[in-house]
């Protein structure tokens, strides 16, 4: 009998969740800063981290591993480097490009997305218990 490998049992919700985390604290960054002067808005793109994920598991064993979530990201590695400037439909005259509005939609949107990932994650874990229990 072999051993449960997690990384397969769970999918990409395991991805998504932390994603969508990251995600919520740049929109809420964004909002937080709706009304200063100069503030660039920014995003993470979803597809940026889907590469990112398919690049790591074709990592060679010489390239360097974090083994602990306290150490120095890469670049390109969930760091500043993966956040993207939005472009603003209206840019307002004080060089703000956050569109408070739009911010706050997509920050609901992340909110159920991520409310769905941890919706499908439960349910692998609950799959997971019912095949260890034999159920």
């Amino acid at each position: 009998m072999g051993s449960i490998n997690f990384k397969n049992a769970l999918g990409i919700h395991e991805q998504a969740l932390h994603f969508r985390a990251r995600r919520a604290e740049v929109l809420a960054n964004n909002l937080a800063n709706a009304n200063t002067p100069n503030y660039k808005a920014r995003d993470v793109s979803f597809e940026a981290l889907l590469a990112q994920q398919s690049a790591s598991h074709t990592r060679s064993a010489e390239q360097p591993v974090r083994t602990d979530s306290r150490h120095m990201t890469l670049a390109g590695e969930g760091g500043a480097d993966d956040l993207l400037y939005r472009v603003p439909n209206q840019p307002s005259i004080d060089g703000n490009t956050v569109e408070e509005h739009q911010e706050m939609a997509r920050f609901a949107r992340n909110s159920m997305d991520y409310e769905a990932s941890f919706y499908f994650l439960s349910g692998k874990f609950r799959g997971l218990t019912n095949a260890i229990k034999g159920e």
